[in-house]
């Protein structure tokens, strides 16, 4: 509603020409997640002009009723027209200007309601009067009279211009691999869901081309769903990988199918959480929600992780039941984990509150892995102390059945072999920490060293406002000199292709050039 209204403020210093053709204000995405459009194998059959117009009147209707679709672009002016190619020497034989045939067409080609005769006669029917309305065809163009002579002769259009059946403009050329090609682009309307959009806008397409006529066929030069399509089974890709990659490290360490199960059930329980608030302040599933989901993944984990390993020792050491161990652990790691979940949160709620491109750009992924961490807190304090009270047993005290000493097989003997072994990287560990202890410098040193190697690296590195994505399509850009003519411009680009076919890529991947 602004915008219109500015537009209606600034209507008085546009422009008539544009005022007449109309203005339009949509709201809609900066950015096109689709080029697809009509194309001929053979150009003598069916030429640029007739495929954009069949595109303009039979597709992009079609098109733009999908729910979504803020506008179809067609690429190119090369509606149907009537051309009238002026004669200047006739013209100025019969002492007329351009502005004289203009207005005699306006005059004579026009859309008018002539109206009817005996509305209040006493004759039993009226007489309707009939006008042909706009000329159609190039010979009534050619039959406008422009003048009359002195003598009762007639000047007409055909004597002072060539009148023929073409394009609106010729400043405009599109071709696919050479061959004749009427393109549009797709944009969505904000909110909208681009992978629906792009689904529905295939169905529409390939319903088309049933009904196209043969020689034509629809073609994609870019499409945006492929893309998303792909993103989104890595981030899917990378979920399961991670989560079973956290059930076997957890396995390992614990050695308990109990304990493992607690970190897997406080998992997805935050994450179906995070869901929920996402919903609640409005954000989508897409690439940075899913990508803060994945790094959430390893972050949820190690609360409960944390609580499990506590209740452990508190039985492994002090060898109490388990109930006991649980209340008591809680005590003692309750704070821990409050602490280091706001100093967590702490890190990403502020990329939240950026102003600017960049704040609007990671929002989401900040609050997404904000949330997730508050809800593994919130999972840690309750759930997982809870389910370490009701599932784990004491696998520590002899009497217990599991003992590690009862048990026998392959798992017994490699659990036995990793333990000795990381108790061995433990005495190491420890070691190296003592000797850093007595000598300080090294330590400072080992940091001076890190850091100036960081900051060099942070000043050398190239940086970029967002990654660089491949998105399967080569985009180029021609600049001819000004006032060159279109076959000029044409000329280049088609050198321009001739040496980016030669590129053996363009086989590989099957890659078109448009």
């Amino acid at each position: 509603m602004n915008v219109q209204n500015r537009v209606s403020k600034a209507v008085n210093q546009i422009p008539q020409e544009v005022v007449q053709s109309g203005i339009s204000t949509q709201k809609v995405q900066n950015s096109f997640i689709m080029f697809t459009g009509l194309y001929s194998e053979d150009s003598a059959q069916y030429d640029e002009l007739f495929l954009e117009n069949f595109l303009k009147i039979n597709v992009i209707p079609q098109i733009q009723r999908i729910p979504g679709v803020a506008q179809a672009q067609v690429f190119g002016a090369k509606d149907y027209s009537m051309r009238i190619w002026l004669k200047p020497d006739r013209l100025a034989a019969n002492n007329l200007s351009p502005q004289d045939v203009l207005s005699a067409i306006r005059d004579q080609s026009l859309e008018a309601a002539p109206g009817r005769l005996g509305q209040n006669s006493q004759e039993i029917f009226e007489y309707v009067l009939k006008y042909k309305g706009k000329l159609n065809r190039h010979e009534d163009y050619e039959n406008i009279v422009i003048k009359a002579n002195a003598n009762g002769s007639v000047l007409k259009l055909k004597d002072l211009a060539r009148v023929e059946f073409g394009a609106f403009t010729y400043n405009a050329n599109n071709r696919l691999n050479g061959k004749p090609v009427a393109g549009f682009a797709i944009l969505q309307t904000a909110g909208s869901n681009a992978n629906e959009i792009l689904t529905e806008v295939e169905k529409q397409l390939e319903e088309l081309y049933t009904t196209m006529p043969k020689g034509i066929k629809p073609v994609t030069m870019y499409n945006s769903k492929e893309f998303l399509d792909a993103s989104i089974f890595q981030v899917r890709e990378t979920l399961v990988i991670a989560f079973i990659l956290v059930f076997i490290v957890v396995f390992i360490f614990l050695q308990d199918f109990r304990s493992t199960l607690i970190p897997a059930i406080a998992v997805p329980v935050a994450i179906i959480g995070t869901f929920f608030f996402l919903q609640l302040f409005g954000f989508t599933i897409n690439l940075l929600t899913l990508f803060a989901l994945v790094l959430a993944i390893g972050i949820v984990v190690d609360d409960a992780i944390v609580v499990v390993e506590a209740v452990h020792a508190k039985m492994e050491h002090k060898d109490m039941p388990v109930r006991k161990a649980t209340i008591q652990s809680m005590s003692e790691i309750s704070g821990a984990i409050i602490s280091i979940t706001l100093v967590m949160a702490a890190v990403f709620v502020p990329v939240g509150f950026m102003q600017g491109p960049a704040g609007v750009f990671y929002r989401q992924f900040a609050f997404t892995l904000a949330i997730a961490i508050l809800i593994s807190a919130v999972n840690a304090l309750t759930l997982s102390p809870a389910l370490c009270a009701l599932f784990l047993k004491n696998p520590h005290h002899p009497g217990e059945k599991g003992h590690p000493h009862e048990k026998k097989g392959f798992l017994a003997r490699f659990f036995m072999a990793f333990n000795a072994g990381f108790r061995s990287l433990t005495n190491r560990y420890i070691t190296s920490l003592k000797f850093l202890i007595r000598q300080k410098w090294v330590a400072i040193g080992a940091l001076v060293l890190i850091s100036g190697t960081s900051y060099w690296l942070i000043k050398t590195t190239p940086t970029g406002f967002i990654p660089t994505e491949d998105q399967g399509f080569v985009l180029y850009a021609v600049n001819t000199p000004p006032g060159s003519s279109l076959h000029r411009t044409h000329k280049a680009t088609e050198a321009i292709d001739q040496i980016i076919k030669k590129n053996p890529l363009l086989t590989i991947f099957g890659l078109q050039m448009a």
